[in-house]
C-alpha cells in the first residue's frame, strides 16, 4: 500500500501588483498541500511560465494595465495541452468580464475579497479539475440562464463596453473587426434589451446592473 504523501499543488500567481502577490503567497504558503512555486508582473510572463510547465494552478488577475489582458492571457495558456488550471482572482464582477473568462477557459472565478479559506478551497478544486465560481458570480451565471432573451450577448458587452469607453461605432468596428453596419445593430438590440434609447442611457443602464465595468 502506498503511503506516501500526495504532490503539493504548484501555484503561479499572476497579478501586476507586488502587494497583492505578496499577500497571496503569504495566505497560500500557509495552507497545506499548496506551493508558490512562480509569479509574473505581466499576463505575457504568466503565458510564458505556465508553458514552461511545473505549475498545477494559475492564479489570474485580468488588468495588468498596458499589455495582454487576463483573459486573453487564460485562453493562450488553456489552448496548450496538459495546461495548469486558471483560477480568475479578479475586483471585477461584470458579465462582461465574467463571460471573457469563462469563454477563455478559466475553471473558475474568484473575487480578490474572498476570505483565505474561500481562496484555499478554490485553488484546491481547480487543481481538481472541477468548477470554482464565487458566490456572487455563479448567481450572476445562473440569472443569464434563467432569461436568456434579455441577456446581452458577449459581443453585445463588448461592444457596450467600447461605448462606455467613449469609443464611437468605427472605433469599434476597427477594435473589433466588425462592419459599422453590425455595430449598429447591436446597438439597436442593446438598447431594446435595456429599455434605453441612447448611447448614454444604455452605458447608465448597464453599469447600474454591472453587465459592464466602468
Amino acid at each position: 500500500m502506498n503511503t506516501s504523501p500526495a504532490a503539493p499543488v504548484r501555484l503561479l500567481l499572476a497579478d501586476d501588483h507586488p502587494v497583492v502577490r505578496a499577500g497571496l503567497r503569504a495566505v497560500l504558503d500557509a495552507e497545506p498541500g499548496l506551493v508558490v512555486a512562480g509569479e509574473a508582473a505581466t499576463a505575457e510572463r504568466a503565458v510564458e511560465l505556465a508553458a514552461a510547465g511545473g505549475y498545477d494552478v494559475v492564479l489570474m488577475d485580468l488588468q495588468f494595465g498596458a499589455g495582454m489582458h487576463g483573459s486573453q492571457a487564460t485562453a493562450a495558456i488553456t489552448a496548450r495541452p496538459d495546461a495548469p488550471r486558471v483560477l480568475i482572482l479578479t475586483t471585477y464582477d461584470s458579465d462582461a468580464d465574467i463571460l471573457a473568462a469563462v469563454e477563455a477557459g478559466a475553471a473558475g472565478y474568484l473575487l480578490k475579497d474572498a476570505p483565505p479559506e474561500e481562496l484555499a478551497a478554490a485553488v484546491r478544486t481547480a487543481a481538481a479539475g472541477r468548477s470554482a465560481l464565487a458566490p456572487a458570480v455563479a448567481h450572476r451565471l445562473m440569472d443569464r440562464m434563467r432569461t436568456p432573451a434579455e441577456a446581452l450577448t458577449k459581443r453585445e458587452l463588448e461592444v457596450l463596453q467600447l461605448v462606455g469607453e467613449g469609443l464611437s461605432n468605427l472605433q469599434i468596428s476597427k477594435r473589433l473587426f466588425l462592419s459599422q453596419a453590425t455595430v449598429k445593430s447591436h446597438l439597436v438590440h442593446i438598447y431594446a434589451k435595456l429599455g434605453v434609447d441612447s448611447r448614454t442611457s444604455a452605458v447608465a443602464a448597464a453599469t447600474a446592473r454591472r453587465l459592464i465595468r466602468r
